[in-house]
């Protein structure tokens, strides 16, 4: 199969959801204070920071190592990142939202914490327990299998479409763990150790090369020195429910 000859994930600079979320952890809240949509929730002023210090120091490096082409998750969150850094880092790429790239939809389970998933939907939060959250799909929502099922198309397309070429990827969290899933050959417990163990910063860097023997090769994951040598503050909120973590 063909590959693009660098396949870089961004995750998204920090949310006012994510800004939430953290200011959550560890209350009694059931329910999260978020108006908007989760594909409207748009960047926090500390994010447009993030997405432009990341822009500014790409902008720095060699055109061999920038990318080609840019497709974005259509959350409001990525769109804005990836226009932030393309504008700092003064590059006129082609731009391209994909579904696939969205984040992980989490239906009845939206904007409750963990304690608001115990009080009002029990059953529930036994059936999670039972299965495991990589095989767990709430109501009107997605598992994270579900999610992989969407980035094995989206990479054939990409196989396709953008062979050869630098490809960079803005996203979000699951989404970049699931990618380490289907291209290292992770099983169920080594995803869930590394989302557990590795959170990824907002704006960090994950990045494969292509290897001689045609298959991408790892170089980084969740970079986020990026951000620091632009002395932007680098954060870690999560984008799922308090539950999940």
């Amino acid at each position: 199969m063909n590959e693009p000859s660098a396949l870089w994930l961004l995750r998204h600079g920090q949310s006012e959801g994510n800004v939430v979320r953290d200011a959550a952890q560890g209350t009694e809240l059931e329910l999260l204070d978020i108006a908007d949509r989760d594909m409207d929730v748009p960047l926090s002023a500390l994010g447009r920071e993030q997405a432009t210090g990341f822009g500014r120091w790409l902008g720095r490096q060699p055109r061999s190592a920038q990318p080609d082409v840019v497709l974005s998750s259509p959350y409001c969150r990525a769109v804005q990142t990836a226009a932030a850094t393309l504008d700092a880092a003064g590059l006129d790429l082609p731009t391209f939202r994909d579904e696939r790239l969205r984040e992980r939809e989490l239906g009845i389970l939206d904007l409750l914490t963990g304690r608001g998933i115990e009080a009002r939907f029990p059953a529930e939060a036994e059936r999670r327990r039972r299965l495991g959250k990589f095989y767990y799909r709430p109501p009107g929502g997605e598992s994270w299998v579900d999610v992989a099922l969407r980035l094995r198309s989206l990479r054939d397309s990409i196989a396709r479409e953008h062979s050869g070429r630098r490809v960079l990827l803005v996203t979000h969290e699951v989404v970049i763990v699931v990618v380490r899933y289907l291209i290292d050959d992770l099983d169920e417990e080594e995803t869930l150790r590394l989302n557990r163990q590795e959170p990824l910063a907002n704006c960090s860097l994950t990045t494969y090369r292509m290897g001689d023997d045609a298959r991408p090769v790892m170089e980084r994951y969740g970079w986020s020195a990026p951000l620091e040598e632009e002395g932007t503050a680098v954060t870690e909120e999560p984008d799922a429910p308090v539950a999940s973590r």
